[in-house]
């Protein structure tokens, strides 16, 4: 396993550091620091599209669709120094880290020319259409469904926890386009436009006080018989693939996030005092040496990629952050005391950093799949265990 990066992906970092935090003190200082999903959604659409200008939008992408062909070492560094410069969350994630490499692997050359540049422009602003009422993170419930008519694709249904519907063009549906069939079979993939009189978006309030996630209807939805990606009744396939995207770089760049995270708490700690309790000393520690640990295993991961193969240990990532963050939330809560349970927002509902992370961070053990079903990915596909007995739809 390599533990560093060799001198010319070195020379990367400080070109797109350099790049990043020009950018992040001059135009878009504005945008610094922001952690929230749902802040100043028009200043970050614009700087999807200012990253776009100078190819930084989507570096793993080939160059013809507004890439750079960056290594996945490259594409691990610029998320590390993304963080580090304190770039806020992407507006277009799902679209630069899910949909586009999706299209890349199973679309036609017309899907390609017409979605993956609007994507890398950030015209397209994409989320997704898989969580329903009664699947959540079994996809083989769902039950929003979808027809042919002349040439459009009809859809009626229901999609929950559409993360950050209300500022998106573009949606992607996983819906039964066979009414026979049952579980993974029958489903079909497609891609819808979200602006029209068929499509209609209910916030759905967190804990946070914010509204990040959504409900989403879909009342004869249309859209065109041509946005579909790959075979009709063959979205499974498609649909698990894309997850698999979810789990891969997307997420090796985040112990820089976790990082800031981190220091924020120590910081807290020491200005409060509570860094001299040995106990909160030892949590600290703790903290870091589990991040430490996730470092070691994102450069596994990059290594076992790097050389053309794959690495079962990977399907034990997600788990890991999840609890280890879930853990640090908790932590942040230990440090403030009292202090952490007040709003210093004047009569909004609304909170600081600290208690932020601990709210938000109740769900990291549930979204992009729970740890429930984390555990069976572990046993089925990395330890090769037997399939755990599934209940079939009706």
């Amino acid at each position: 396993m390599k533990l560093g990066f060799t001198e010319a992906e070195e020379a990367f970092r400080v070109e797109a550091a350099t790049w990043l935090t020009a950018a992040l003190t001059g135009p878009f200082a504005d945008v610094r620091g922001v952690t929230s999903l749902v802040e100043m959604p028009e200043r970050r659409r614009e700087w999807e599209k200012y990253l776009a200008a100078s190819r930084w939008s989507c570096i793993g992408w080939p160059a013809q669709y507004g890439g750079r062909d960056a290594t996945l070492a490259q594409q691990v560094i610029f998320a590390e120094e993304y963080a580090r410069a304190g770039g806020p969350p992407r507006l277009n994630h799902l679209g630069i880290e899910l949909i586009g490499p999706t299209i890349l692997a199973y679309g036609t050359d017309e899907q390609k020319a017409r979605f993956l540049p609007a994507i890398a422009n950030g015209d397209h602003i994409w989320c997704q259409g898989y969580s329903e009422p009664g699947a959540g993170s079994d996809l083989g419930g769902v039950r929003t469904k979808a027809w042919r008519e002349g040439g459009d694709w009809v859809i009626e249904g229901q999609k929950v926890w559409t993360s950050l519907a209300q500022f998106c063009d573009w949606i992607f549906v996983i819906a039964r386009t066979d009414p026979e069939s049952v579980g993974s079979k029958g489903l079909s993939f497609l891609l819808v436009p979200m602006d029209q009189d068929g499509v209609t978006v209910r916030n759905i309030v967190q804990m946070t006080g914010e509204s990040e996630f959504n409900e989403t209807f879909f009342d004869a939805a249309r859209t065109d018989a041509a946005n579909i990606l790959g075979e009709p009744g063959q979205g499974w396939g498609v649909a698990m693939a894309l997850l698999g995207f979810e789990r891969g770089v997307s997420t090796l760049g985040q112990q820089m996030g976790f990082r800031n995270e981190l220091d924020d708490l120590i910081e807290a700690a020491r200005a409060n005092g509570s860094a001299g309790d040995p106990v909160i000393r030892q949590k600290i520690a703790q903290a870091e040496i589990g991040l430490r640990l996730m470092r070691y295993g994102a450069l596994r991961m990059l290594t076992a990629s790097a050389d053309g193969g794959s690495n079962p240990a990977a399907f034990t990532y997600k788990i890991q952050w999840a609890n280890w963050r879930q853990s640090l939330g908790e932590l942040a809560m230990e440090v403030l005391g009292q202090a952490g349970e007040i709003s210093d927002a004047h009569g909004e509902y609304a909170f600081s950093r600290l208690p932020h992370l601990f709210l938000y961070s109740r769900a990291d053990t549930i979204y992009g799949g729970t740890n429930e079903i984390q555990r069976n990915i572990i046993a089925e596909r990395a330890l090769g265990l037997p399939r755990e007995a599934r209940t079939r739809a009706k």
